[in-house]
């Protein structure tokens, strides 16, 4: 399956624990959209998320930030891991 990444780039600060809360969220959300969040990471004090998920589609990665929480990522690109 493709693996993407997305970037959240929110208008203030981000705060570890609620970006923990969202992927949490995530997580109970993505089965049904056959998506897996594998990592994320966070730049508090820029307001930005970045987050790895395997998913068929950029499509369903956002479907699952919708459903779980409604902060859908501003870009989702595909992405291919090196070493």
């Amino acid at each position: 399956m493709p693996l993407y990444m997305d970037v959240h780039a929110l208008s203030e600060s981000v705060a570890m624990d609620d970006v923990a809360q969202a992927h949490a969220a995530d997580l109970r959300a993505q089965a049904p959209h056959d998506v897996q969040f594998l990592r994320y990471w966070v730049a508090e004090s820029e307001g930005r998320i970045f987050c790895l998920v395997d998913a068929p589609s950029a499509e369903a990665v956002n479907d699952v930030h919708e459903q779980a929480h409604g902060l859908v990522a501003d870009e989702v690109y595909s992405v291919k891991e090196g070493v």
